[in-house]
């Protein structure tokens, strides 16, 4: 199957932006190549800002700016864009509903050899906190593209996290993004494994193990994290009495979390979170760090055979 950039779909996604809206204007933190906003700075440099490594000063930009009527898009690595930022993601843009569009790159393990320092496990939980922000989390390069659309046709604040390498396109052009929605990609009626970002991918390839022993496993893409498809998780987990959470992120606030605080209140059900427990990542290819982590899609299956024999 073929593979593409989420970075390289943002960037794209930008450009067509800029080119239909000239109240569109992008910030970035000396990263332009990495987040690949370049693309959109080389037509529109007068609404490009690079605001050098000060991603504090980027963001209350960003608020200011939105505040006089723009949509403005401010990115960064995750690991910049959120943790080093937080006050100001806090107090300049989600109190003031500020339109300002946070799109973090390099999420998670997937980061690989740069290392725990650049590894944003954390991201998701601070940015669910906070009151107003729509979180985002794609698993392919369409699905970043529509959500880019999404957020820049919607007032208010948005977190959206893509991941450093290329991920295999899930979707047809055919497929449309809606917030609170999240696609089901396979049916199932005795486990629900639910995963967000790069994990959806994997949560496929534990499915098709799984299948091979006659295990039946759905697959839901929870891309839209905030709002949380209630519905649809409420609907699988009365219908497969089991759901798995997989994330390239702590276990601590991320999907798996909010799937817990949902399912606590409307259908408690055994559940399995996986995800990073409570740990720092490491340097090294990020399919070993799945591996030595135990998120490669054998470690998803032999966790949902594990669930499925409890009780």
């Amino acid at each position: 199957m073929a593979t593409e950039s989420l970075r390289g779909a943002y960037g794209q996604t930008l450009l067509k932006l800029g080119r239909e809206n000239p109240d569109l204007v992008v910030l970035d933190a000396d990263l332009a190549k990495s987040t690949q906003t370049m693309v959109f700075a080389r037509e529109f440099a007068g609404r490009f800002i690079d605001m050098g490594l000060s991603e504090q000063d980027m963001v209350s930009t960003a608020a200011g700016i939105a505040l006089t009527g723009k949509t403005v898009f401010a990115s960064s690595f995750c690991a910049f864009l959120i943790g080093r930022v937080f006050d100001q993601v806090r107090q300049s843009v989600c109190y003031n509903q500020a339109n300002v569009k946070l799109v973090g790159t390099h999420a998670g393990l997937g980061v690989g050899e740069d290392g725990a320092t650049h590894q944003s496990l954390e991201d998701v939980a601070l940015a669910r906190t906070l009151p107003g922000m729509t979180v985002i989390v794609p698993a392919d390069a369409i699905e970043t593209a529509q959500a880019v659309e999404f957020a820049a046709a919607t007032p208010g604040p948005f977190f959206i996290r893509l991941v450093r390498g290329n991920l295999t396109t899930l979707f047809g052009p055919e497929h449309r993004f809606v917030l609170g929605q999240a696609p089901v990609l396979r049916d199932g009626t005795e486990i629900t494994l639910v995963a967000m970002g790069a994990m959806v991918e994997k949560a496929l390839q534990a499915a098709e193990l799984l299948a091979s022993g006659k295990i039946s496993a759905a697959v839901i893409d929870f891309s839209s994290l905030k709002p949380l498809d209630g519905d649809t998780l409420l609907r699988f987990a009365r219908k497969t009495g089991r759901v798995l959470t997989v994330e390239d992120h702590s276990l601590r606030g991320g999907l798996g979390g909010a799937c817990a605080e949902f399912l606590a209140q409307h259908c408690p059900v055994p559940m399995t979170l996986m995800g990073m427990d409570d740990q720092f990542g490491r340097s090294g290819k990020p399919e070993d760090l799945y591996a030595h982590f135990k998120l490669a899609a054998g470690d998803i299956a032999a966790a949902a055979r594990l669930l499925l024999s409890r009780p």
